[in-house]
């Protein structure tokens, strides 16, 4: 079964997606923010980490940034998710390493159809 860490600071914004995931046939684990994806990344890496932009204690970026120095391995697809639209934010993004954008709100279909994007679809 393919896994996704879902790391945003909204416990609803987690649980939506967990939904979503689940019943794209994912295992869902949860984090509040860059620094728990890090460290549990570092613990058992995922195949997928959904991840917010704007969170407390490390951001999205900071996470991503700090993702590409680590050992973890194999690295996970990650799309980000975020209220971010601006042309600027996404080149940041995917210059920084993501491998996908997801706008919220978002639903089933559009989540399904990124996945698809990165190969996990």
């Amino acid at each position: 079964m393919k896994t996704c860490l879902v790391v945003d600071d909204s416990k609803v914004i987690r649980k939506v997606a967990r939904h979503i995931l689940e019943s794209l046939a994912f295992r869902v684990e949860e984090a509040a923010d860059g620094r728990e994806a890090l460290d549990a990344c570092a613990a058992q890496a995922p195949d997928l980490v959904l991840l917010d932009w704007n969170m407390p204690v490390m951001s999205g970026m900071d996470f991503l940034r700090a993702l590409g120095l680590s050992s973890v391995s194999p690295r996970p697809k990650i799309v980000f998710c975020t209220t971010e639209n601006g042309h600027a934010h996404i080149r940041a993004a995917l210059d920084a390493g993501a491998d996908e954008y997801v706008m919220k709100p978002f639903d089933r279909e559009t989540l399904a159809g990124k996945l698809q994007i990165v190969g996990l679809g």
